[in-house]
Parts: structure tokens; sequence; C-alpha cells
């Protein structure tokens, strides 16, 4: 009998995916959006002493897209350069970037201009998203660059700086500061990156706190929303996060308290103050409209502000700038769900020592081969990719927290236009079982595994959607963790990230196979081992180790 073959070039992907940090794609190397390279556009502008103009995301109305607007104004678009509207006066930046730097324009991308808000809070990754030194003066050739996580990659993505105007406004997001022109062309770029400025139109706040971060996403509904979700909130506004959330569904419609349904906000801080004697939960938000406020209690005018002490009504009472303040019992009244978006959930654990960490695995469901189906279609189940989870003992550090693990799922589009994407509907459950059992299954199991099996866990109700997460908590075990469509024979990419507590540790089973296909040898070698050590000693002899290696089906020529 011959000892399984170990799938070298499985193993040696394991090693290259620990060594994708600082690679290709990565924030620090990111990868050419449409191969268009910054650096050569930008000398070769300069040697050639010419404005450069995009060829991939051009000044015409197949970029501004479909149905946005009426042929009769399309007509009357033109596409300008900021320092020909504004000669010798347009800046990137005046002074600093702020949320209230801008107003929404005529494409309803609330959602992307209220991340963008929250990103104005963290430097750090503001800087990431938009690169430093960029101006209308030094170095001027009409081209600009912005970075965005997409689908697992950073990418570079240039753009030429002709913007859409109308008698020489700007049409779409418009700067409260006439000659700064960072949020247009941050926007132009974003729009060149979903395939036109029409494809932003609608979305949910997560896929762009998402695409600046490139981290961790955690959503929360909010009826009912977890007890201690104002705690949470506050340990992320501590943290480099960034937090956005949603109306209920409603055509933007005001409400007599100044809230608009269907609609994104930011949220900006987290405090509390006392009102008299009484400790008071609030939370403090943004409209990306730059106007209709909440006017209800702790709103710019409420009388609730006589009740705080002269320090806290001084610092954090706002102007009529979008910005407002209401109470966590509000928020949670009239919000429907929240997101927070991070590189890092540490936050999550409070005071604990404990720290988190990833792993990011890209996958496929490929008909025929991979494409299962959810629980509901038993024969065909467990072809689905599958992965290994295991849960150690927690350490002292580590218990405090109630969730231990957070699985993201993320489908791929299979369009280059973000609003043409036909998204399946995608899940995943977590199945408790054994290593021994997978040694077993020579690293996948079977339908009679799934058939006595029923999961721990699953990422709810499928959903046609971009992606879907769960942040549970795990007791210590070994887990599979099955993401599906929801009917089989369905093609798609995905990628599914995982992370968790510094208890955890987990990978792929076509990884795994190579891990346990060596498991497998090293007990098959130790099985001959002590079957041809006669003499028990430990120590085999030449006549011995001969027989041994003939056992294995190899030959030890002398």
């Amino acid at each position: 009998m011959h000892p399984p073959v170990v799938p070298h070039g499985m193993c040696l992907k394991v090693v290259n995916d620990r060594n994708m940090k600082g690679g290709m794609g990565s924030e620090t190397n990111p990868l050419k959006f449409m191969d268009q390279d910054y650096n050569f556009l930008q000398d070769y502008c300069l040697k050639t002493r010419q404005r450069f103009v995009d060829e991939f995301f051009p000044p015409n109305a197949r970029s501004i897209g479909e149905g946005l607007l009426k042929p009769d104004v399309m007509a009357k678009v033109e596409w300008i350069r900021p320092a020909v509207l504004y000669p010798n006066a347009a800046e990137f930046i005046v002074q600093t970037v702020s949320r209230f730097d801008y107003a929404q324009g005529n494409v309803g991308n609330c959602w992307f201009l209220a991340s963008v808000g929250a990103l104005t809070f963290q430097n750090k990754l503001l800087h990431k998203v938009v690169p430093d030194g960029q101006s209308f003066s030094h170095n001027y050739t009409g081209l600009f660059h912005f970075r965005f996580w997409r689908f697992g990659k950073w990418y570079d993505v240039v753009i030429d700086d002709k913007l859409p105007t109308i008698g020489r406004q700007l049409i779409f997001v418009k700067s409260k500061t006439y000659n700064e022109f960072w949020p247009a062309l941050l926007e132009k770029a974003y729009a060149k990156v979903c395939g036109s400025y029409s494809d932003m139109h609608t979305g949910r706040v997560s896929e762009a706190l998402l695409d600046f971060t490139g981290g961790v996403h955690m959503h929360y509904e909010l009826k009912p929303a977890p007890t201690d979700l104002w705690e949470i909130m506050y340990r992320a506004y501590q943290s480099e996060v960034l937090m956005g959330c949603e109306t209920p569904p409603g055509n933007e419609t005001r409400l007599p308290n100044g809230i608009v349904l269907g609609h994104a906000y930011t949220v900006t801080k987290v405090y509390q103050v006392m009102s008299g004697r009484n400790p008071v939960q609030l939370v403090r938000l943004f409209n990306p409209w730059g106007d209709s406020e909440w006017n209800g209690d702790w709103s710019d005018n409420s009388p609730l502000w006589n009740t705080v002490s002269d320090e806290d009504h001084q610092q954090l009472l706002v102007n009529e700038n979008g910005e407002f303040w209401m109470s966590m019992k509000d928020f949670l009244r009239t919000f429907d769900n929240m997101d927070i978006c991070c590189t890092c959930p540490d936050f999550l654990e409070g005071k604990s020592a404990c720290h988190w960490i990833s792993k990011y695995h890209h996958g496929s469901w490929v008909s025929g081969s991979t494409d299962g189906g959810c629980m509901n279609h038993e024969d065909t189940f467990c072809k689905n990719p599958q992965f290994w989870l295991r849960i150690n003992e927690f350490d002292k550090a580590c218990e405090q927290g109630q969730n231990n693990v957070l699985v993201s799922l993320i489908q791929k589009p299979d369009k280059r236009h973000r609003r043409r994407v036909a998204h399946h509907g995608i899940g995943f459950y977590v199945v408790p079982t054994h290593i021994t059992l997978l040694m077993r299954s020579e690293g996948k199991f079977g339908s009679s595994f799934f058939y006595k099996r029923m999961p721990v866990v699953t990422s709810g109700p499928f959903q046609d959607a971009r992606q879907v997460m769960k942040f549970f908590r795990l007791e210590p075990g070994e887990y599979l963790i099955i993401p599906s469509t929801y009917y089989p024979k369905k093609s798609a990419e995905f990628i599914l990230s995982i992370f968790w507590n510094k208890n955890t540790e987990g990978f792929g089973l076509d990884s795994c196979r190579s891990i346990i296909a060596i498991i497998i040898f090293q007990v098959f070698l130790q099985d001959i081992f002590y079957s041809m050590d006669s003499s028990k000693d430990g120590v085999l002899s030449f006549n011995e180790l001969q027989n041994a290696l003939e056992k294995t089906g190899l030959t030890m020529y002398s």
C-alpha cells in the first residue's frame, strides 16, 4: 500500500497566502485599476506638457450613465476642469478635510457620502484612500488618484479632473467652499470603480465603509438591538472605526421630526452627559445633505441642553449644518440598522488583553463541482466548499466577550457595472465536527455526514446581497463553515472572511487536505515504525529500516 500523496501545490498555496501581506493588492502595494499606472501617466504628462484625459472613464454621457439625467438635461452637461472653473483659485483641499466640506448632488449616493463623512474622522484611513501630494499647482497635469478596497484587493484608481457641470455648477457632489474639489474628485473615482455615476444611485452604507477600510464589517439590526450596543459604539468611537446607519425605507421622505426615510447617516460621536443627576447616552449623527436635522429631544434647540454642565453645553452643541444629537433611546426608535467597519475589532473586548486576528479565503462555487446549494438540497449540499475552524480553551483575558467569531461572506460581482450585478442568494452554516472524522473523510465530508448534524449557527435567511455576516459565540471545539448559494448550480466567486480571537485557528478544507494528508502519512509511518521495531527500544536496525521502507513502497539502495 502506497502512502497518501501530499498535494504539494496546495501546500505551496497555503505558504503563499501567508506571505501575501505587503504583496500585490495590499494597502501598501495596491493593484492598478484597469492597468493604469499613476506614476507613469504623471511622468508622461509632465514630459509631454499635456493634460491627462482618461480614456477608460471619458468625460461624456457614458460615464454619467443611463437613467440619471433626462436627455434634455444631459445635453447641457459640460465637463470642465477645476483650474478652468476657478483659474488660480482651485484647491484640492482647503485647510483640512471635513464632513462639512460637501453636500449631496443629483445622484442618490447618500450611502457613499455618509461613509465619506465617517472617513474624515480617521486620518490614517483617510490618507490611505486619498493619497497625499495632490494639488492644482505643483506638477499639475489634470491627473488625480484614489485608493479603494474592492473584493479582497486594494486598487489605485486614476481619473482626470474634468467634472460634469451645468451652467458652470457641479451637478453631483458640491463643495460648500466654492474652490475646494477633493469631494467631487473622490466621488468621480468611486463612480469609475462602480462603472458610472448612475451606478452609484442607491446602495448600502456598509458597502462604501468596507471599501474604505478593507477590514471588519459588523452589521446591527436595531429592532431589536443588542442590549450593549451603546457601549460597543462608544468603544468603537474611541478606536479607528467608521460608523454609519440607515433609516427605514421611504423614498427619502422627510418626517415631521426632521429625519429622512430611506436615507443614510454618519455616526460622528458617542457620548454620555449628566442631565441633572441622570446619565443620558447620546449619539451624534450627520446628514450628508448638509441640512434636514432631527428636531426632537437633544436637537440643536432642545431645552434639555440647559440641564447639562456649561462645559458639555459649550463642547457638544452644534450648529445648523446637517449634524445633530439624539438620545440612544430615540436613535434605536428612529433608525433601522447600523454598520461598523474597522481594520481590527479589538475594541469589542473593552479593556480585555485579547486580540483578534483574521483569515481571508478566496473561493468559488463552480458549476458541477462545488455548487451544492443550501441545506435544503441534501444530496448536493456537501459539494460546497468546507472550512475547518478550531476554538481552543478560552484564557482568562478573553472570557469576557460574549462573541468570539465573526464570519463575513462576500460574493464577487459578475459585471463591470455595479447596477447590473446579479447577486445570488448567499449564506453560510457552522456545523460541529472533529479532526478524527475529518481524517476518515479524506479531507471533505460527504452527504451522510450532514444528514445527522444540524448547524449550531447560520447566517440567517439567505440574501440576494453583496455580503452577509454574523457575529457569534462558539464554545471550544471543532467546526465546519460551509458557504453556499441558496440554489445549486449557481456559479460565483466569493471571499469568506473569518475573524477570531487568539484562541482560534482555522483553514479551508482544500488546504486542509494537505495537512490531513501529512497527518495521515505521519500516523502511517509511525504504525510501520513500531511494527518493525522488534526490540521496542525506539531504534530501528539497518535491516528493520530497510523492511520498513519497503513496506511504505519505497526502496533503499545500498
